[in-house]
């Protein structure tokens, strides 16, 4: 198996048998399969059997329409060495359409080969999508566990694909055609975001209304039919921050609800930075003679979701970088799960321990349930204010 990235960074580390991101049991399947001479990593393309392109798709401009440019670098960087009988699958998370998209670049580059938009079950070349389904934090259970939704742009393209899927997959491989397969990824992440969005604008309402939302949601969740999820700071990561757009671009008139529940997680950082300066002049107001320069305020992490050191797309991330730039005084943050922030954040977040955000802060925001966060249960001093978007400490136990 060869694994190809652009980044020599991640080429070398995982040559090493190492990995550069933070997922339980990875590292050990990784060295395992490194040093038995199972898996090594290039910058380069090489002749292979089987090409799966997982590459980021993320949206570009106001409209948020749909980049494809990462996978048009990656169809042309495999073309040189496609042969006949290969297969070619999408896994990443696309609008629709996208995988015909590729396989006309594959054409254009190869017009030696055929391909299945015009030759079918007869091309050279076969080629499928099948969206990867796992949650960070327990990938390689789900990589083998969950169902798979496969389509092919011809049955004999499914049909390999299948093949592929099941030397690993122990959930069902399910058969659609490509534009089918895109549009459930699609759905399945648009439906999180609205349910997501419902829990967030509750949160807003119980705020306005001085109700727990905490336990406001507990207690609506006793009911048989009812499974309200739980709100935060906003909607973060590659996938739900972004791919509900993928269909608000191609449908805009019909996805009004879709459209809403995106504005909602969207508008959600914001609500979280303005109840974060009325803590300020709270404690202001009880600490007459400071003024906002004497503040800290710590931002307790940054990742989009618990217990990763994932921060695309992060709402926390975000958060507290505004916070950073509009707040005169200290601004310390805590991610216990990495080691040093991107060089890009550098100089204007600063990385601290939890003791020492404990120590100095006066205001701390808690933007993540990180495990760490949670068994430390929270029991502030009397001179911070907390603002906890996670219902850390709504949520302990009295």
């Amino acid at each position: 198996m060869i694994g190809v990235d652009v980044n020599q960074h991640a080429v070398d580390i995982i040559n090493k048998g190492e990995i550069h991101i933070v997922e339980p049991e990875l590292d050990m399947v990784v060295h395992a399969a490194v040093t038995e001479g199972y898996l090594r990593a290039t910058t380069i393309a090489e002749p292979a059997d089987a090409f799966l392109v997982a590459v980021p798709t993320p949206f570009k401009g106001d409209n948020h329409e749909p980049d494809l440019g990462y996978i048009e670098a990656a169809s042309k960087a495999i073309a040189p060495v496609l042969k006949p009988g290969n297969l070619v699958i999408l896994e990443s998370t696309s609008p629709v359409g996208a995988t015909e998209q590729m396989a006309a670049w594959l054409s254009e580059a190869r017009p030696e080969l055929t391909f299945p938009q015009t030759h079918g079950n007869d091309a050279d070349i076969r080629i499928a999508h099948c969206p990867e389904r796992v949650l960070p934090g327990h990938v390689m259970r789900e990589l083998v566990e969950n169902d798979r939704v496969i389509g092919g742009m011809s049955p004999k393209c499914s049909e390999a694909a299948v093949t592929l899927y099941k030397t690993f997959v122990q959930g069902e491989c399910v058969i659609t055609n490509a534009r089918t397969a895109e549009m459930a990824k699609l759905t399945e992440n648009s439906f999180r975001d609205v349910n997501i969005a419902f829990a967030n604008e509750l949160s807003m309402i119980c705020d306005k209304l001085d109700i727990n939302v905490w336990e406001l949601i507990k207690l609506a969740n006793r009911h048989p039919r009812v499974n309200i999820l739980q709100p935060g700071p906003g909607v973060g990561g590659h996938c739900i921050a972004v791919d509900p757009w993928f269909i608000v671009s191609q449908a805009p008139e019909q996805a009004r609800l879709i459209r809403t529940a995106r504005e909602v997680n969207d508008s959600k950082p914001q609500w979280v930075i303005e109840k974060v300066k009325l803590a300020v002049a709270d404690f202001l107001q009880g600490n007459p003679e400071k003024t906002a320069r004497d503040v800290t305020i710590a931002c307790l992490g940054l990742a989009f979701k618990a217990d990763i050191d994932d921060l695309r797309e992060s709402p926390a991330l975000a958060i507290a970088q505004k916070i950073a730039a509009e707040h005169p005084g200290s601004v310390i943050t805590v991610e216990p799960n990495i080691k040093a922030l991107p060089e890009k954040l550098k100089g204007s977040l600063y990385l601290v321990s939890q003791e020492t955000a404990e120590a100095e802060a006066d205001i701390k925001v808690l933007l993540v349930d990180h495990k760490e966060f949670k068994s430390n249960q929270y029991v502030c001093n009397p001179r911070q204010k907390v603002v906890d978007t996670r219902g850390v400490i709504s949520k302990q136990p009295a």
